[in-house]
């Protein structure tokens, strides 16, 4: 269980080092009116964890009261909101992968209605989060353009690196960002 919350944890902060770079308006303005804007992606993310981590071992992973077309509606919202959005869904993933245990993992949980094992709903729920980060990193890179401080190897640092890979492990990259 440890690493698939470490996981969780590197792709969380991935995204807060992207956003951190950026203002409330870059946050929530589209670059095209087809895309999604940061803080569209940070309304599905918390949707999404929200909905699938309350009541997980109990309840079907998609809520009656979960409007997943509204996290896709534009919106101007401060950094203070939009994090406290964001880490809404987050909180509650973690109290619940807190309260499982490895006799959990023989569970069956429910996800509109499609029966799954506890890891293969934890593996699906991983893959949605890192795919939706990987778009708030990428329209955060493209926005700051050559401002863009890097999160993970830096241009050019690869053999450095390779002499010390410590930021393979998750929770050591979720440090170095967050002492940035």
């Amino acid at each position: 269980m440890c690493s698939i919350e470490a996981e969780y944890r590197r792709y969380k902060a991935l995204a807060e080092g992207a956003m951190a770079q950026l203002s409330s308006e870059e946050l929530c303005s589209a670059r095209l009116e087809s895309d999604n804007s940061i803080a569209t992606l940070v309304w599905h993310i918390s949707g999404n964890l929200k909905s699938r981590f309350t009541d997980f071992l109990t309840a079907d992973g998609e809520k009656e009261w979960r409007n997943r077309e509204s996290e896709f509606e534009g919106r101007d919202v401060t950094r203070e909101v939009l994090l406290a959005k964001w880490d809404e869904g987050w909180r509650i993933l973690f109290a619940a992968l807190e309260e499982l245990s490895d006799s959990s993992f023989g569970h069956t949980v429910l996800i509109r209605g499609v029966p799954l094992k506890v890891h293969e709903a934890l593996h699906r729920s991983l893959a949605h989060a890192s795919y939706h980060v990987g778009q708030i990193v990428q329209i955060a890179k493209a926005v700051r353009g050559s401002g863009w401080e890097s999160l993970s190897i830096p241009p050019g640092q690869s053999e450095a690196y390779r002499d010390r890979p410590s930021l393979d492990r998750p929770l050591d990259q979720v440090k170095a960002i967050d002492e940035r």
